[in-house]
């Protein structure tokens, strides 16, 4: 530049918008040779943008305790996982979109579902590394993956705990809990997207209607694995709530029930010369009952508890022992109470069944 100026005799800032000009001309004709580049300066950061967070691993620069062994770090929380460096949580929105149900299993809990899950950060995440810790993932596709942007497609076989009590009304809830193996709570804050948590277009489960969908985030702590085990984690629960059919749990439930129970009473109308006809009316049905009660159960896995179709069956065993019992009493008195016994099994019996199976329907 000094040598220009002294050949050529121009002002300085002359000169520089030559040599600027010429560069121009030989980046526009490729007149550079392959590989040749221009040192460009580098950005000097503003001021007033944050500091961006550390990636860092926090064991790195934990410092062990001499009376313990385990690492640890001051602040908020001691564990050697902490990351006190990365500078407050991002807050992670989390949705679902649930494409699909397939082969629900009531005796398990277990289903296959197909869905899009969503994350994303009002500050550039961490890297994470999402697990499941009620299911297991058979098929993983990153859609998108920015550093404030996540979306992922997953498939797999999931489980969820059965509550049987109100069977056949009942209402179970298929769950799919999503977890941050790598990253704390001081890292990342895990917050239920309730805008972007939907159904796909056409969802539908064979056999049962959509209850409800819900979300939520818990908190998730192991007890304590070593000295200073403080750190919690942030578990994402999805919720779908299947409900079975009320007309259909009428139908394959109660309906049986109350005719086995109807078919037993009309038996208390027959007096003691129709007895054999009476007895017959009474003793096969609890035989039915029976073998209705276990087919019923069957389809269901064994509980600690009594559903209300148990409750239901209870009382129709109920009804049908009094009704053989009614009977029986004719084997027990002389011939002379017999009308007695007829009158007194017609005109109470029948108001105690009924009431019975009231009981029944609606424990």
């Amino acid at each position: 530049m000094e040598i220009l100026g002294r050949i050529t005799g121009w002002p300085r800032s002359l000169r520089s918008r030559m040599l600027a000009a010429l560069f121009a001309a030989f980046f526009a004709f490729g007149l550079f040779p392959p590989g040749v580049a221009i040192a460009q300066p580098a950005p000097t950061p503003s001021a007033s943008s944050p500091p961006a967070p550390s990636y860092e691993d926090p064991l790195d620069y934990a410092v062990a305790e001499s009376n313990s062994g385990v690492p640890t770090h001051r602040g908020r929380f001691k564990s050697p996982f902490a990351h006190p460096r990365f500078g407050g949580p991002a807050e992670v929105r989390v949705g679902i979109v649930l494409s699909n149900v397939r082969n629900y299993d009531i005796q398990k809990g277990s289903f296959e579902a197909d869905f899009f899950l969503s994350l994303t950060s009002d500050r550039p995440m961490p890297p994470m590394d999402l697990v499941f810790p009620n299911g297991k993932v058979d098929l993983s596709e990153k859609v998108a993956d920015k550093p404030t942007f996540k979306l992922f497609r997953f498939i797999g076989t999931f489980s969820s705990p059965l509550d049987l009590h109100a069977y056949p009304f009942d209402t179970q809830e298929l769950r799919i809990e999503v977890e941050d193996d790598d990253n704390g709570i001081d890292q990342v804050r895990l917050v239920p997207d309730q805008e972007h948590t939907n159904l796909d277009v056409g969802f539908h489960v064979p056999g049962w209607e959509t209850g409800y969908l819900r979300a939520r985030v818990l908190s998730h702590y192991f007890p304590d694995r070593f000295k200073h085990d403080d750190l919690y984690y942030g578990r994402y629960v999805f919720g779908l709530g299947l409900r079975r059919f009320g007309t259909s749990a009428v139908f394959t439930v109660y309906v049986p029930a109350i005719v086995i129970v109807l078919i037993s009473l009309m038996g208390l109308w027959l007096p003691r010369k129709e007895l054999e006809v009476r007895a017959n009316s009474t003793t096969p049905m609890l035989a039915a009952a029976v073998l209705f009660h276990f087919a019923l159960m069957q389809g269901l896995p064994a509980t600690a508890y009594l559903t209300r179709a148990d409750k239901l069956m209870i009382s129709v065993y109920g009804i049908l022992l009094l009704h053989m019992g009614l009977t029986w009493l004719w084997f027990v008195f002389d011939e002379r109470r017999g009308e007695a016994i007829y009158k007194w099994g017609k005109w109470i019996g029948a108001p105690v069944t009924l009431l019975g199976l009231l009981a029944g329907i609606v424990l």
